[in-house]
């Protein structure tokens, strides 16, 4: 079939909150080289996409100023030099932006099919989650069978996603949350839950491990959880920061512990990384975790659908912090 002249996308008109999300017409992206060009069917939401909305994450070079960062559809072009789609192809991508309309490009090396069985819905729940959590938490932090993690956050796309994969993958899991609510479904998902409005979370650790620690944490607080996440670590552990929701600094900073305990602190962004460690992650992905979701397992887990023209509602519910699982856009 004939492609259309024109798409509709969502726009960030000016720097604000979920209001500023606006659809308007555009003409479809071009594939360039080494790229294919999506037809989107569906397309995850993440927090990255409301710091952009906010002003507060800059684009870099070379993407699209329009959110979204993973999408499910068909494949309906391809750019020179690429072999491995064609067609018709039913792909999940991490994009570099652009995903919150009917058509998206991304590079082939970011492209991955749809693993058996799962819809679009549930695909475009897929790539930036498990992108993240593979290259922070068994990558970076070097999680594997029969260690132990602490995932803050639990009920959050990446913590469900952390979750799954460690009961996958034999990493006996502690996870934080502050509802009981949240506490259950992190249970569901095989891990021990912690409600940080009425436990320490150090405390609890230390009490289940028999003082021995943890040997990966994957937080997204940062500053104001620093000290209890080294306290929290046992020795030769690993803190893995993705995001500062408790702030960008830490004061204070128990310099002897880390020390003490030969800690390793780092952190990445999956915006900074080249195209070729998103494509390295890619086939990582697909060797180890594709395998599992086509058999039914690892399964993203879906808090709530959104049709395109409400991505502001869906911005809504993710600031409001109530979701249990990802967030979706259903764009066809």
């Amino acid at each position: 079939m004939p492609l259309p002249q024109t798409m509709t996308l969502i726009e960030i008109t000016q720097p604000g909150g979920p209001e500023v999300l606006q659809p308007r017409q555009e003409a479809l992206p071009v594939a360039a080289s080494g790229e294919v060009l999506i037809r989107v069917h569906a397309a995850g939401v993440n927090r990255p996409d409301v710091i952009q909305r906010t002003g507060k994450y800059p684009m870099k070079p070379g993407m699209s100023p329009i959110p979204g960062l993973e999408v499910a559809g068909e494949v309906v072009a391809i750019g020179a030099g690429v072999n491995e789609f064609i067609v018709g192809d039913r792909v999940c991508a991490l994009t570099n932006g652009g995903g919150y309309a009917q058509y998206c490009v991304a590079p082939a090396s970011q492209t991955l099919p749809i693993p058996d069985g799962m819809d679009w819905i549930h695909a475009a729940a897929v790539p930036e989650t498990f992108f993240t959590v593979w290259a922070n938490l068994f990558d970076i932090g070097g999680a594997s069978k029969g260690q132990r993690a602490l995932i803050h956050g639990g009920t959050s796309g990446i913590g469900t996603t952390a979750l799954m994969l460690c009961r996958e993958f034999g990493v006996k899991a502690f996870a934080t949350a502050g509802s009981e609510d949240k506490c259950a479904a992190i249970r569901q998902l095989g891990a021990e839950a912690i409600n940080y409005r009425d436990q320490d979370f150090v405390q609890v650790i230390q009490d289940k491990t028999a003082g021995k620690g943890v040997n990966v944490i994957l937080d997204i607080m940062g500053g104001s959880y620093l000290n209890q996440n080294i306290a929290a670590l046992g020795m030769d552990g690993r803190l893995v920061m993705l995001g500062f929701l408790g702030g960008a600094k830490a004061n204070e900073v128990d310099l002897m512990a880390i020390l003490g305990k030969r800690a390793t602190i780092t952190g990445s962004l999956m915006r900074s990384r080249t195209g070729e460690e998103k494509a390295s992650i890619a086939e990582q992905l697909r060797e180890y975790v594709w395998p599992v979701m086509s058999a039914g397992r690892c399964v993203p887990m879906i808090d709530k659908v959104f049709a395109l023209a409400d991505a502001s509602q869906a911005h809504a519910r993710m600031e409001a912090g109530d979701h249990i699982g990802k967030i979706v856009l259903q764009v066809a």
